[in-house]
């Protein structure tokens, strides 16, 4: 266990956010509780969040609430199961319409990560729009969140706010970024991710990848397990590295 009293809070422009916010939080966290493969404690009522993140999502969405947001959480918590899941459904469609195995794992990663590889499986992440203006049929679309898309003001609310209390988009729309396109839905609780990402960086993924059981995995070669290494968990917002 580590003691912190800010979390790089210089560089993350996190403010008013002290040691009693967060807590004790871990240095170290289980292979299994990075995987998705563990049963940590989580909070909230329609979504899963760990608890220092739950505490820090409820003041954000009481304090949207005064600007007339209704944060609504469409995914937070995912366990492995359910991230293999959505890879099979993708993976079997696109390789019906005809992609090769390798077309088709390269459409999947464009915006889905592979099984022991999400962010969701920490508990620290979220998928988030107004829950105020009528819902598009497509809701997670970057279309939804600019110009005249019903949250666009969710949008600004978010990019002025957000980061005071500990969130911050993961995959921007920052010009040379690579790996997952830009998800201006998707928000990170960075004094708990941060320190989970770095142990996450200590795994040895290129094992567990190729040793895993998922459809296409023997696509797996080191070349393209370097590459989304670098690019799909590594190529994100630099404050939350």
């Amino acid at each position: 266990m580590l003691r912190r009293n800010f979390i790089k809070i210089s560089g993350l422009g996190i403010t008013a956010l002290s040691l009693s916010s967060f807590h004790m939080i871990q240095s170290e966290f289980s292979k299994d509780d990075l995987m998705g493969k563990s049963d940590p404690v989580f909070y909230g009522d329609t979504y899963k969040l760990r608890k220092e993140a739950h505490e820090a999502f409820l003041k954000m969405k009481a304090k949207a609430s005064e600007s007339g947001i209704k944060i609504k959480t469409v995914s937070s918590y995912r366990n492995y199961a359910h991230q293999n899941r959505i890879w099979e459904r993708k993976y079997k469609k696109f390789t019906k319409e005809g992609l090769s195995p390798i077309e088709a794992i390269n459409k999947i990663i464009e915006y889905s990560t592979i099984p022991g590889t999400s962010r969701h499986h920490w508990g620290t992440d979220i998928d988030i729009v107004d829950g105020n203006p009528k819902q598009p049929k497509g809701l997670l679309l970057e279309k939804n969140f600019h110009e005249e898309g019903p949250f666009c003001k969710f949008k600004e609310w978010m990019d002025i706010n957000a980061n005071s209390f500990g969130f911050f988009l993961v995959y921007t729309n920052k010009k040379d970024r690579k790996g997952f396109k830009y998800e201006p839905w998707h928000y990170s609780y960075a004094p708990l991710s941060i320190p989970m990402l770095k142990s996450y960086k200590k795994l040895n993924l290129k094992n567990e990848l190729q040793s895993a059981n998922l459809l296409g995995s023997d696509q797996f070669t080191i070349d393209f397990i370097q590459k989304y290494i670098s690019e799909n968990v590594l190529d994100i917002n630099p404050k939350l590295l």
